[in-house]
């Protein structure tokens, strides 16, 4: 691609950084509104996790059926709050699979690499929604032997993969998935995962330790919920899970547990604890977050992905770069960055969808 200044002639081309886009600019000709800007390059954020139908069930009756997935759910959220994303995944060639392709792309999602079994069908589960509207899950999978396949998409410097739940240490596509994280920390990305490990999978622990510690190695920054913990190392308090699981591999850790607080450790001995607050009765955030005995919640289905979605869009929106993550973080950048993850974590408890409101991502938008 040429780029041409006023002298006719092809000047050398740098990347100016401006906010959370790189523009082109040269040496010879300033960058001004009468050079062409054939591109603009913003900071892409890839997902790479499982795609399912939920059926959402509330006394034992169906009441909804919307596309999901752990990893899905976060970067449709982010999708619709105007980040450049683009999925990595799998699903069957069925009318599910059709609906959940569509139903990225409409959402502004990047659908080039969710690969289609030509011969299976799309993964369903249901989800059981107890008097806290809490979810117990099952789950029904067709392919278990099949191997996802993907072209590799070109990920930069700075750009943000997120990670995580049984996708990111299932065996049977663990080279697939190791190899494209690894690749894409050779180029500077910043890695977030999820660990996302549920009770289901708790006979497995001891088979996937080492893939979940290669996550943990491989991570610039670990989420993890107290009941992840609880079922993988029986343990339940965050210094402890901190200090005897996680610090060794990396140091940014964020400990969520429900309605109680949220739990932050990082490099240096920095620990800082987020309460959780409930939405006022305006409507409007006091603080961020959302107690689950809250009268407006509707379903808690989505909390956790989209706490992870609301923290890489902060990543974004305050121009968090892999610099920042290799300097360490002020605590005024944490704290703007568990704000959002818990603002869009309130959010998405408001109804029975995974994803933020098509409200609040119009205004995330314009934030971006």
């Amino acid at each position: 691609m040429q780029i041409y200044g006023k002298s006719g002639k092809q000047p050398k081309v740098f990347a100016k950084k401006y906010e959370n886009i790189w523009l082109p600019h040269t040496k010879d000709v300033p960058l001004q509104m009468d050079v062409p800007l054939l591109f603009l390059i913003m900071r892409k954020v890839f997902g790479i996790g499982e795609t399912v139908l939920d059926i959402i069930f509330k006394a034992d009756q169906p009441i909804g059926a919307v596309p999901g997935g752990s990893v899905f759910n976060s970067i449709i959220s982010l999708g619709r709050c105007g980040a450049k994303a683009s999925f990595i995944s799998e699903t069957g060639n069925d009318r599910v699979g059709r609906r959940i392709i569509s139903f990225l792309e409409d959402n502004g999602v990047d659908a080039s690499c969710v690969y289609v079994y030509p011969d299976s069908k799309s993964p369903i589960s249901l989800a059981f929604l107890n008097e806290n509207n809490d979810a117990e899950y099952i789950f029904y999978k067709d392919h278990p032997s099949d191997r996802i396949e993907f072209v590799t998409p070109e990920v930069n410097r700075d750009d943000i993969v997120l990670f995580g739940s049984y996708y990111a240490v299932n065996p049977v596509i663990r080279p697939q998935v190791l190899g494209f994280l690894e690749h894409a920390r050779s180029r500077g990305a910043i890695l977030y995962y999820d660990v996302n490990y549920r009770a289901s999978h708790k006979d497995e622990v001891m088979k996937l330790t080492p893939n979940i510690l290669e996550n943990l190695e491989i991570a610039d920054i670990v989420r993890g919920s107290s009941e992840d913990f609880e079922v993988m190392f029986r343990k339940s308090d965050a210094d402890s899970v901190y200090r005897t699981q996680i610090a060794f591999y990396t140091k940014k850790f964020i400990y969520t547990q429900g309605p109680n607080p949220v739990e932050l450790r990082a490099e240096n001995g920095f620990s800082k604890q987020y309460p959780v607050a409930p939405l006022s009765a305006s409507g409007a955030y006091e603080t961020y977050g959302v107690l689950e005995d809250s009268p407006q919640i509707v379903s808690t289905i989505g909390a956790g992905d989209n706490f992870n979605a609301g923290f890489v869009y902060g990543m974004l929106r305050h121009n968090i770069l892999r610099d920042d993550i290799e300097r360490g973080l002020t605590e005024e950048q944490w704290d703007n960055l568990i704000a959002c993850a818990q603002s869009f974590s309130a959010d998405v408890c408001q109804s029975l969808d995974n994803y933020v409101s098509l409200d609040f991502a119009r205004q995330r938008r314009g934030e971006l």
